[in-house]
């Protein structure tokens, strides 16, 4: 897979259409933050229901009843700009949420009105049905009864403009079903069992093998769009593996033997850091990627996974110091420069072991300044890129199309890529010391090394022609990766 597709962040649709200078005017793309929008490959959109289905069976895109947001623009361009779009359908419509008592509302409880019986996948309907209109309007499948596709065209002012019902506009390949639905730390109402969750995820994904009505699931609607399960907050890939279990039972098998699963994406979330998500051990800090149980969870992922594509749909560092997930400053580097290290590391971490698409939380700090794990773990601020957003753009922008060949070398890391008949080598030493290693680089019978080493707040690396000694390369190895191409 090229290296690239670990390039993705994780945003909202004010990221794209809100301009602090006008910020009613939700019909146009703010271009300074598409600036920055553009140096990822993929976004994953937080998608709230309640803004595609403000009332029960009223579906609104453009513009959302509630915020007056323009997906179709905001979709429309991203494809423009050859951006990948992850929609990421997330929890409760408020109507639905107001069908639990009072004490017990929440709008992440879990996505079926109060009392439902949650093993069943007909619980899940009205999402279900949610899921068929969305893939029925951004996805590829033209030819949609038209006759089931709804949109809202109730004016809410004078002189609103009116949604339209539109089909088949090409604009999604892949859609999620909700996230982070194991979440330990809310009461049963807002947590789903894998079983509880694969009943859900049967009725997202096709409707229940096509039994809960012609307007019910993704696949009902266009069959090529792609399922990607919810990302798992305690990234257990046991979890997944009872997913299947229950397909087998409730699902059955396709006329090749596989299972009738009713996801194409196993999807989990991973912060890497000193304590232990499996046991809910907490953080006091981040780690860097490669010392973190990171590996042996990717691991257990793919295994379980057998050939399915599996996903990180979130994963970064906070720079503020009070957060258990903050990047520390080593030696002269600060927070800043620390995350941008273990930001891109992860990146080569995560390809490295199998993982096809990483998702960075997220574009800005969530609550900047402030002293709690996730607040602070923005790529960029204001109009202007982090440095962990400068090493992506040029690592992109230098080798994004290469793909990953595999590791020469364990310490220092030697992960070696290539495109056509170009090699480009990674080197970096796995430690958060400060620590260096010398290292002598093979590069067959390359009579001249080119080396790109990283540079914060610029568009591009530095570069500097060296000549080898009979092909090979001295070079010093540090804890930000340096990238050597070889070169007649």
């Amino acid at each position: 897979m090229p290296l690239k597709n670990m390039f993705g962040v994780n945003g909202y649709e004010w990221n794209f259409l809100e301009d602090p200078a006008a910020p009613n005017n939700r019909d146009v793309i703010f271009e300074k933050n598409m600036a920055l929008i553009r140096n990822f490959s993929a976004v994953r959109h937080y998608m709230n229901w309640t803004k595609l289905e403000n009332t029960p069976g009223n579906y609104t895109y453009n513009p959302t009843y509630n915020g007056s947001w323009n997906y179709d623009l905001i979709y429309t361009r991203c494809k423009q700009d050859s951006i990948l779009v992850l929609a990421d359908l997330k929890n409760l419509p408020v109507w639905m949420m107001e069908t639990y008592p009072s004490g017990e509302q929440d709008d992440e409880n879990v996505p079926a009105p109060y009392s439902s019986d949650r093993s069943k996948p007909s619980s899940y309907l009205v999402q279900a049905k949610m899921a068929f209109q969305f893939a029925a309007r951004y996805g590829y499948n033209k030819n949609v009864n038209q006759a089931l596709v709804k949109a809202d065209q109730r004016p809410r002012w004078k002189n609103d403009r009116i949604n339209e019902v539109k089909i088949g506009m090409g604009l999604i390949s892949y859609i999620e079903c909700n996230n982070e639905l194991d979440r330990w730390w809310k009461s049963d109402k807002a947590t789903q069992t894998a079983e509880e969750y694969a009943a859900n995820l049967s009725a997202f994904y096709d409707g229940h093998k096509g039994t809960m009505g012609a307007n019910a699931g993704v696949k009902t609607a266009d069959p090529k769009m792609l399922v990607v399960m919810g990302g798992l907050a305690t990234a257990d890939a046991g979890y997944v593996q009872r997913m299947i279990d229950w397909c087998k039972v409730h699902r059955g098998y396709k006329p090749d033997g596989k299972v009738n699963l009713c996801f194409d994406v196993i999807n989990y979330h991973l912060y890497a850091n000193d304590g232990n998500i499996l046991k809910h051990t907490k953080a006091t800090r981040g780690t860097a990627p490669e010392l973190s149980q990171a590996g042996e969870i990717a691991d257990s992922f793919i295994k379980v996974a057998n050939g399915i594509p599996v996903w990180v749909t979130e994963t970064g560092y906070d720079i503020n110091p009070g957060s258990y997930q903050h990047a520390p400053s080593i030696g002269n580097k600060t927070a800043l420069v620390t995350q941008a290290d273990w930001t891109l590391r992860s990146a080569l971490f995560y390809i490295r072991h199998g993982i096809q698409r990483l998702f960075f939380y997220q574009l800005f700090d969530a609550f900047p300044g402030k002293a709690e794990q996730y607040a602070t773990s923005g790529l960029a601020e204001g109009t202007k890129r982090r440095p962990a957003a400068d090493y992506i753009m040029q690592a992109d922008k230098l080798m994004g199309n290469y793909l990953y060949k595999g590791t020469i070398n364990a310490d220092p890391l030697i992960d070696k890529f290539q495109l056509g008949n170009k090699r480009m080598y990674v080197l970096t030493v796995p430690d958060e010391t400060g620590r260096t290693a010398k290292y002598l680089l093979d590069l067959g019978k390359a009579k001249h090394a080119v080396v790109h080493t990283l540079k914060t707040g610029a568009d591009a690396m530095d570069k500097k022609v060296v000549a080898t000694v009979g092909g090979k390369l001295k070079i010093t190895v540090t804890e930000t990766p340096v990238f050597v191409e070889a070169a007649d």
